[in-house]
């Protein structure tokens, strides 16, 4: 019989693969029924000001031109801020598509055609003629700080000083200073943004969202149109990459319920590529970082403030500059991150939020700091290692980043640098060597699950959260597999349906943690059942066992721990107990245990860079990114997620740049033409090492989450290993040739 006891930390396929590359996974603009309508939005052609005339005439004579929804003739509904808060809204007013005639930012979605087919909606959409009042917007960032202020609420924690930075600065026998930079980024995954709202016969409605919390969009719409949780059915079974863009509700999603809903039809919207830069991106960020240390290289005092945007009705914060407080020892920190209003939409997490921007400018300035010394960048680190998280004054639940530069420094061959900026190259190439520390903080989440055993061996576990491309599906099988003993093509995991156990928003790289907590404890949920049902059957193998921790759940079967040839099936349990099913639900909370820690995944990066004398082209030739992320269920998807955190870091390092025309208040590259983001010519060696570690605080599994981590530290460390091929230091992301020329 096939061996079921260690799914967990073994290599596995995705149980969801053969869906995905057979076409079989449909996504949210894939479902069709009969009568179906196609909706196409009309974006503002400017960012401030309001609409003086909208003409719809010519669109509306179209024969198949159902309706065009304006600001002029949107129903009534709920309109006020709270209606259209989300679990994910910053503090503020959340944009209300088509509440009036003023504008507020560039690409505004102002009007809704919609028509019997998609062609017709399009045609009618470039029919409708506007005319506004223009107001000059303001977008620039970079020149604004004396209009910076702090905010009320930060989305984590305050940023709190210790010490007297100051002091610890006139103290120091060296500082170092500067000031970093990073533009507007946009998401850019591969399915565009889209919403198909299915009108049934009893007029509720079935709606296909792409989002990364199918609760939060029924929440929002049920608020908004005055609905109950059994009139609005959400459902997202796959999601085509979303990296924190589907956390909050896009417009798409009311547009497409409010039209279902006034004309009666089945509609569907999705956005155009154009369109997926008109809502939420990474802020664009201004940061200063001063540095004091002793001769030695013991930090004296940190000094890092942040100025980032946000729109002129939310005010968006991320934990952009907490990480000089936790990362290293130093007495003396202080912080401060402020904002500057623009005319563009809010700001919107994206994949490691905060912690890749804070930790880009920390790590620079770590590294220039280094060379001021004439020490090793990799010693510095040493020197300033922290056993503690001086920011909380609490001990770490795990921390094996000393292991993590170890293996990460000897696998990539850090001992053959020479410290030299410009010393290494091949002919015309320059060779630099980079590296950087990275850290995302580790959160459990409340979560529900539930298991479903039926009499012939069969598991469905479920539970409404998102599978964004990160392996969900598959690590909840291993979980409920390993933990009921069941081969793993007798386990179900159901997610993205509105109608299953509540589950937070997919993001944070919290969902293995919090739903794999859910998953297992609703398995260990049915084993207690099946071990209550044992204790009344008086025949049973196992009669006179009371107590779990008695038995071994293996290969379908139940066995005595001290004597495995005393066993019973989970099958003939159930049939001697006359049952059809066992079924147990649960939620599961953090442990009060947690707040007597700090929770963090830990990484170190290695970079090889080779940079063209003559042209500026910068080429990453080698990573080696060494991760300490707790107990990691499946090596396979985990490798993959980093992976795929190298790639976004390389983009973020060298190419991805939103460009914003200043007189229009506009992206002029928002197509996959220009916003440049790495393709396969662009990636050579990557190598992971996940580093053993083990941790019974984070959770009952042991696990961190590695969405995020694999970016952080990444662009950082490439912008060190340019330094070191070219002698040159670029502070202003993304790093292209014409800032080496």
């Amino acid at each position: 019989m096939e061996t079921t006891t260690n799914y967990i930390g073994q290599p596995t396929s995705r149980v969801d693969g053969r869906a995905k590359v057979t076409g079989e996974a449909k996504y949210a603009a894939e479902f069709h029924k009969e009568g179906l309508t196609y909706g196409v939005v009309v974006s503002s052609a400017i960012a401030k000001g309001k609409i003086i005339q909208i003409d719809t005439k010519a669109a509306l004579n179209l024969p198949g031109v159902l309706q065009v929804f304006t600001h002029e003739n949107r129903p009534g509904l709920a309109w006020s801020d709270k209606s259209y808060q989300d679990e994910d809204a910053p503090p503020g007013a959340p944009f209300r598509p088509l509440y009036d005639e003023k504008i507020l930012f560039g690409q505004q979605p102002i009007a809704l055609v919609v028509a019997d087919t998609f062609e017709l909606a399009r045609y009618g959409a470039s029919l409708v003629k506007v005319s506004y009042e223009t107001e000059t917007p303001v977008t620039e960032v970079k020149n604004r700080k004396a209009e910076a202020y702090t905010p009320k609420e930060y989305k984590s924690a305050k940023p709190s000083p210790r010490g007297d930075a100051q002091q610890g600065l006139a103290e120091s026998a060296l500082k170092m200073e500067a000031e970093y930079f990073h533009s507007s980024e946009h998401h850019n995954p591969m399915e565009m943004h889209a919403t198909t709202v299915m009108v049934e016969e009893d007029e509720t409605l079935t709606v296909y969202d792409k989002t990364q919390g199918v609760q939060n969009s029924q929440k929002y719409i049920s608020k908004i149109f005055g609905l109950s949780k059994d009139q609005a059915h959400v459902i997202s079974p796959f999601v085509g990459g979303a990296f924190g863009s589907g956390l909050r509700p896009q417009y798409q999603l009311f547009l497409a319920v409010m039209a279902a809903l006034e004309l009666k039809r089945s509609v569907r919207v999705m956005l155009t590529r154009q369109q997926m830069f008109s809502f939420g991106h990474r802020p664009a960020t201004l940061q200063q970082v001063v540095l004091g240390t002793n001769p030695q290289g013991s930090l004296q005092a940190v000094v890092h403030e942040g100025f980032s945007e946000t729109s002129q009705f939310e005010e968006y914060t991320e934990n952009l500059v907490n990480w000089s407080a936790m990362l290293y020892k130093c007495d003396n920190v202080q912080l401060a991150h402020k904002l500057i209003k623009i005319d563009a939409y809010t700001p919107l997490d994206m994949r490691a939020p905060g912690g890749v921007t804070g930790m880009f400018a920390l790590e620079c300035a770590m590294d220039e700091l280094a060379y001021k010394l004439n020490i090793d960048p990799l010693e510095l680190r040493y020197i300033n290692y922290s056993d503690i998280d001086q920011s909380q004054d609490h001990p770490f639940s795990s921390k094996e980043l000393k292991e993590c530069y170890r293996q990460g420094a000897e696998k990539f061959g850090w001992s053959k640098r020479n410290p030299q900026p410009r010393s290494m190259r091949e002919g015309n190439t320059l060779i630099g060597y980079g590296m950087a520390t990275g850290a995302w903080e580790i959160k459990q989440q409340k979560a529900s699950a539930k298991a479903l055993l039926m009499a012939d061996g069969k598991l469905k576990v479920s539970s409404a959260t998102a599978d964004i491309g990160t392996g969900t599906y598959t690590i909840m099988t291993q979980i409920a597999a390993e933990t009921l003993g069941l081969p793993l093509a007798d386990v179900t995991f159901l997610l993205g349906d509105s109608s299953l156990p509540e589950s937070p928003l997919e993001g944070g790289s919290w969902t293995a943690a919090s739903v794999g907590s859910a998953v297992k404890a609703a398995c260990e949920g049915i084993q207690e059942k099946l071990i209550a049902y044992i204790r009344k059957l008086e025949d049973s193998p196992l009669a006179g066992v009371h107590r779990l921790e008695e038995v071994t759940f293996a290969d379908g079967k139940i066995s005595l721990k001290n004597n495995p040839d005393r066993f019973t099936t989970l099958t003939e349990v159930m049939q001697q107990a006359g049952q059809n099913f066992v079924e147990a639900s649960v939620t599961t909370t953090p442990e009060l245990k947690q707040k007597k820690y700090s929770m963090f995944t830990h990484s170190a990066v290695f970079v090889e860079v080779r940079v063209d004398e003559d042209f500026g082209t910068v080429q990453v030739s080698r990573v080696v990114s060494a991760i300490a992320g707790g107990r990691v269920i499946n090596p396979k998807t985990a490798r993959n997620q980093i992976l795929g955190g190298i790639v976004w870091g390389i983009g973020m390092a060298l190419e991805e740049e939103s460009v914003m025309d200043s007189n229009y208040g506009r992206f002029i590259n928002h197509d996959l033409a220009e916003y440049h983001v790495p393709v396969s010519a662009d990636i050579q060696d990557l190598e992971v090492i996940f580093v053993e570690e083990h941790d019974d605080i984070v959770n009952p599994l042991g696990v961190k989450g590695l969405g995020e981590i694999g970016i952080v530290g990444t662009a950082a460390a490439i912008a060190n290993a340019v330094y070191h091929a070219t002698g040159k230091r670029v502070r202003d992301l993304p790093i292209t040739l014409d800032k080496l020329l």
